[in-house]
């Protein structure tokens, strides 16, 4: 009975919508596809459909299967769309789909107006693929060309229908390379709310951007609850700058600035400056020293105004010159040490330097800082270096009472000129110079100034490919005028003038064959044997008439005999195709093992020397470099008349395709030979495992082996998901343990947390 009263139901709807599908009268039908030309427009619009009619009457366009209509980088896409001609509105319904460039608007579906490039779509999403950011929603309307607005909706980084974190909020506004906006906001983890806020902005922008970055909260015995929070200012397309507010419960609060700039392709600077109103101070008072000092030092700290300003500039002159600019400046002696880690403090510091500047500062125990301005010019064979060195004297300026004597020596200038090895004219003979020009500068003492001409001539001859010879003579010429004597005791001499000649013999001769080994890659390696015999003489002069300044001040006498021992290994890889007909070949020195020692005529001859040791140690190095996975260095130093190693040091890096790479170091030193003990020793290994989906693993450990004590002990996990991470590490150092845990949600920043505390000794 139901199926006889279904039969007709079905035939009934089928003749109604059949009815509403017709054409109207005046209507045309097309097969495939078509153009519209809207008033206006240099460039029509396209529209493609399996069926497609145009009504003259209503002027509209009706299409069904495979829909598509595009201009530019704009098209709308969907299972069937009604086009008006007139008003450039489109009605699509049906896997809807809006491409505005990368952006991607959806819904089941969108009212368009293809015009303004502006719509509405219904339970929709909007993808911004250059911030891979969606945006989920009952109701979103693209408001323009990069900006959305939504009722209730969702934000997130993470692909899926149910993404890993979310933010939600009413009255949801979306501006590409700008900022999104919610009214009653709530930060969801999966299904789980974890915090709710009346208005929430994020930041939906590919470029520099200002904002806050991840803080960092701990505790510790000397400074308490921590809290350290950096803002990045995005100036302008040439600078930025970050700020840092670290608040300390014990200690104050400490600000810091980071300011960098790059005027042109050439030129660059960074300025750094923290300053501390230190609640605590070092003054010798109760256990002040052990809480707030450090007892390794015979130095107090009574200062409360603690600050480091550092600051590194370079910039291109004219004529092709170049100036470099090196500041350094720190309150106290403790400084550094006490704010080594962390945001600004001296390891980053350090760090970025090298990494943004090729040169660093002084390292963190350095109480005397180097300050300088540097202009230099380079020629084909000559340079030229003109450089102010100011030294920062931190102990004398903390800890001198007045009336002391300060004896920094500072270099204001020191000039330099030199000149390379090349041809004289056109004879056999080569020639170089080396020639400093500096003024030493100190309050009290000694001062003066010191020209040092060095002309070298060599004359290089080779027998055929058998040997070579090279003799060379050099003539040093110095000049000393003295502006301030030590003490002004009896008339002294202000100009001096000290000549010296030096002469050497160079004699190295190389043997080496070829190995074809016929590999899929290697196809060739070359033995070399390189020995190598050095003869210098310079002849003994009295010289403790002359100033001194420095140790070129005084230059001893030389009789020496070197040779070494060099063998490499080089092998020849094709870069190429195997089919390729013109082979590309890369050359690599794989290996090299190098052994050395001199011996001193002048100490075998020295009637007056009872225990004579003309031998020096015999000094060992070999570098083992075959590809970028694997790197071995080691370097040691043996005593022929210890028997014993003076010292060693090894170092290992080994990676992998998956980036997971293991460094580990060896060093060792002997400090006198009476006891082999007598010295330091040291292991350092790194570890870092990338494991399985997204999970990484790091290790590292330190130990003073001469102590049996460990120094640093660290270990870390990294889970890296699509649109989130977390990072934990734990690390034990002396007196020192520190536990910290930072989660990244991706398009948002991060969260991070530190918790420290002083270990009780037993």
């Amino acid at each position: 009975m139901k199926s006889a009263i279904l039969l007709p139901s079905v035939f009934i709807l089928f003749i109604a919508i059949s009815i509403i599908g017709m054409p109207a009268s005046g209507a045309e039908f097309f097969e495939g596809s078509s153009l519209v030309n809207p008033p206006g427009t240099d460039k029509p619009w396209s529209v493609d459909a399996d069926h497609l009619f145009y009504d003259h009457d209503t002027d509209q366009y009706v299409a069904e299967g495979n829909v598509v209509i595009k201009k530019k980088d704009t098209k709308l896409s969907a299972d069937f769309v009604r086009f008006d001609h007139k008003t450039m509105e489109a009605l699509a319904i049906g896997n809807a789909v809006m491409t505005d460039g990368n952006d991607i608007l959806t819904g089941d579906r969108i009212k368009a107006d293809l015009e303004s490039d502006t719509g509405i779509a219904y339970h929709g999403t909007v993808f911004l693929k250059k911030n891979h950011f969606f945006v989920r929603g009952e109701r979103i309307q693209k408001t323009g060309k990069q900006t959305y607005a939504a009722n209730k909706a969702g934000v997130t980084s993470c692909d899926g229908e149910s993404p890993a974190w979310k933010i939600t909020g009413d009255d949801v506004e979306v501006t590409l390379e700008g900022y999104a906006t919610a009214w009653h906001g709530a930060f969801w983890v999966k299904n789980i709310p974890l915090f709710y806020a009346p208005f929430i902005v994020l930041p939906v922008k590919t470029e520099r951007q200002s904002g806050l970055l991840a803080p960092v909260l701990g505790n510790s015995e000397r400074k308490g609850f921590e809290y350290d929070q950096p803002y990045f200012w995005a100036i302008g397309q040439s600078s930025d700058a970050t700020l840092y507010w670290h608040h300390m419960a014990r200690r104050g609060e400490k600000l810091g600035l980071e300011y960098r700039y790059v005027p042109d392709s050439r030129s660059k600077g960074t300025l750094m400056y923290d300053f501390l109103d230190d609640k605590q101070i070092d003054d010798g008072a109760g256990d002040s020293s052990s809480r707030w000092g450090y007892e390794d030092d015979r130095y107090l700290r009574p200062n409360d105004d603690r600050y480091w300003f550092r600051m590194k500039h370079d910039h291109l002159l004219p004529y092709d010159f170049f100036a470099r600019l090196d500041v350094d400046i720190v309150s106290d002696q403790d400084y550094l040490l006490e704010f080594k880690s962390g945001f600004n403090g001296f390891d980053d510091t350090q760090k970025y330097f090298q990494n943004v500047f090729g040169r660093g500062v002084d390292d963190y125990d350095d109480t005397i800082r180097l300050n300088r301005l540097n202009i230099s010019r380079n020629w084909n064979k000559a340079s030229l270096n003109a450089e102010a060195r100011w030294y920062d004297n931190v102990l004398y300026r903390r800890q001198s009472d007045p009336g002391d004597p300060d004896q920094t020596l500072h270099r204001l200038p020191f000039v330099e000129y030199d000149i390379s090895k090349q041809q004289l004219f056109y004879s056999p003979l080569y020639y170089s110079l080396d020639s400093e020009y500096t003024r030493f500068y100190r309050k009290d003492g000694l001062r003066g100034h010191r020209v040092n001409l060095y002309p070298k001539v060599t004359l290089p001859y080779r027998f055929g490919n058998y040997l070579t010879l090279e003799p060379s003579l050099g003539i040093r010429e110095t000049y000393w005028y003295v502006d301030q004597f030590e003490d002004n005791a009896g008339e002294k001499d202000r100009s001096q003038l000290r000549d010296l000649y030096d002469t050497r013999l160079d004699v190295s001769t190389e043997v080496y064959k070829t190995f074809g080994v016929n590999g899929k890659r290697i196809d060739k390696i070359r033995h070399a044997v390189i020995p190598k015999i050095i003869y210098q003489y310079q002849p003994e002069k009295e010289q403790s008439q002359f100033p001194k300044f420095d140790d070129s001040d005084r230059i001893g006498d030389k009789n020496l005999i070197s040779y070494s021992l060099s063998n490499t290994l080089t092998y020849r890889s094709n870069t190429g195709s195997e089919k390729s007909e013109d082979p590309s070949y890369v050359y690599r020195e794989f290996f090299r093992l190098t052994l050395s020692q001199s011996y001193d005529i002048n100490e075998a001859k020295d009637d007056e020397i009872e225990e004579k040791e003309p031998f020096s140690n015999i000094q060992g190095r070999v570098e083992i470099d075959p590809s970028d996975a694997v790197y071995l260095e080691a370097d040691t130093q043996w005593s022929p008349y210890e028997n014993d190693f003076m010292n060693f040091n090894s170092k290992a890096r080994l990676t992998d395709v998956r980036g997971d790479q293991l460094f580990v170091e060896y060093r060792y030193r002997r400090d006198s030979s009476e006891e082999a003990q007598d010295g330091k020793s040291s292991v350092y290994t790194r570890l870092g495992l990338n494991l399985f989906y997204g999970l990484s693993a790091y290790a590292e450990y330190e130990r003073n082996l001469y102590q049996h004590q460990d120094i640093k002990t660290g270990v870390g996990f990294l889970y890296r998901a699509q649109c989130w991470s977390v990072d934990f590490r734990y690390t034990d150092e002396i007196k020192d343990r520190t536990y910290s845990v930072m989660v990244n949600f991706f398009g948002l920043g991060g969260v991070s947390q530190g918790i420290g505390n002083v270990k009780d000794e037993t």
